[in-house]
């Protein structure tokens, strides 16, 4: 089995910081690409990027400029630094991962974390 766990969300102040991290477990053999999304309250999931096992990124144009998506192969984690935050971008964060697990011939399973939750407000 594989898994995805999320960390480092919580409370910020507008304009504040925060660094999201999301670390793949169990039996891999490599992962392709990962991606974070976000949902908002009443709103639908939305990708928020997305970054290929090389490192090449890309974002969704709203949040190109104050969201940077980086991974450590070597950790098998990716991380999202969020900077300039505004109470728009409350939402829970999650992340998404193209893995395939030791043993797998070919082919790649398509796994989610749980979810952590980003919270913007004075």
């Amino acid at each position: 089995q594989v898994q995805l766990v999320e960390s480092g969300g919580g409370l910020v102040q507008p304009g504040g910081s925060l660094r999201l991290s999301c670390a793949a477990s169990g039996s891999i053999f490599s992962i392709n690409f990962m991606r974070w999304y976000r949902q908002a309250p009443g709103k639908e999931r939305e990708l928020v990027g997305v970054i290929s096992s090389g490192g090449g990124t890309n974002y969704a144009d709203s949040m190109k400029g104050r969201f940077t998506i980086s991974r450590d192969n070597a950790k098998n984690t990716m991380y999202l630094q969020m900077n300039s935050l505004k109470p728009e971008d409350t939402a829970v964060y999650y992340c998404n991962a193209d893995i395939r697990p030791v043993g797998a011939v070919a082919g790649y399973l398509g796994v989610w974390g749980q979810g952590t939750l980003v919270a913007v407000s004075s």
